[in-house]
């Protein structure tokens, strides 16, 4: 809320330079921002009395969306790849996707490991349980199992993340 906006009874207001001029009423400090040729702007509504300060307001809009630019700019999104295997997996094949894999977890994303069972390989799930613990055995050395293998519908999935 800026200048005319504001309708509480009494404030308590802060001058530009960040000097506490102390609680008068809203016309009051209307006033004093007037003279000072600025606005006045509440930022703090939820305080007993509401805070008002008395400031240029298209720079500090300026200002906040300068700050959430560089908020946003400096945040990492961490993406989930997927590794996708079967059952019957070959050693060697096995270990270029732990590869991939540990190149994942080196660039920060978590990594989804997953086995899809085909027909007759539904009957033999328990078998794959070990070879989803020697894929995060191999990677121990930079990754923790964030969720366990776990089975969900016809997949085993297990998730790992980048060690701290």
């Amino acid at each position: 809320m800026i200048n005319e906006q504001i309708r509480d009874r009494e404030i308590r207001l802060i001058g530009e330079n960040g000097e506490q001029l102390g609680i008068m009423s809203a016309r009051e400090a209307q006033a004093k921002a007037d003279e000072a040729g600025l606005d006045l702007v509440k930022i703090a509504p939820k305080a007993q009395p509401p805070v008002c300060k008395i400031i240029d307001y298209s720079k500090y809009r300026y200002e906040q969306s300068r700050k959430e630019k560089e908020a946003r700019r400096k945040q990492k999104i961490v993406e989930i790849k997927e590794i996708r295997m079967s059952p019957n997996i070959d050693t060697n094949d096995l270990n270029t996707k732990v590869a991939a894999a540990r190149k994942f977890l080196q660039k920060g994303n978590k990594v989804k490991v997953s086995i899809r069972f085909r027909g007759r390989e539904m009957t033999h799930t328990s078998a794959s349980r070990p070879m989803m613990d020697d894929f995060a055995a191999q990677l121990s050395d930079i990754a923790v199992v964030e969720k366990p293998p776990k089975m969900e519908g016809r997949f085993m999935t297990m998730f790992l993340t980048e060690k701290k």
